[in-house]
């Protein structure tokens, strides 16, 4: 019988401003240099609006009005797998200080592929290609 596989459950934010989308780059971890679009775990009973609105405040100390979702990405790392919900926000307070993050970027359609993407991340690109 195979090992169960450990599921964890995230919220992102996918904040776009005038054609650009606001991507972080993480400071830890084994996926630490790699890019993402911040955001974090749900916790018990929290809707993912609210997840997002918290997380967002704690990483980056910004306000955020969370919109439509964008999409529900399902992917397998080695060690878990992992569901992303992916919605759009916009600042509504606050200036996206990095708390967590090594660094962070407003990019462009153009500029998408200047960074290492994290592999569950990758289809909120192609996504956002063909909005921007």
């Amino acid at each position: 019988m195979s090992e169960e596989r450990k599921s964890i459950e995230v919220v992102a934010a996918v904040i776009i401003d005038q054609q650009r989308v606001f991507a972080t780059q993480r400071g830890y971890g084994e996926w630490q240099g790699w890019w993402e679009f911040p955001g974090g775990k749900l916790e018990t009973g929290e809707s993912p609006e609210a997840a997002l609105r918290r997380e967002i405040l704690e990483e980056l100390a910004t306000h955020v009005d969370v919109g439509e979702r964008l999409c529900t990405v399902s992917h397998d790392y080695q060690n878990f797998h992992l569901t992303m919900h992916c919605y759009l926000c916009r600042v509504v307070a606050g200036t996206l200080s990095l708390l967590e993050h090594n660094a962070a970027r407003w990019l462009s359609r153009s500029e998408l592929e200047e960074v290492q993407w994290l592999p569950a991340d990758v289809e909120v690109v192609e996504l956002l290609k063909e909005m921007l």
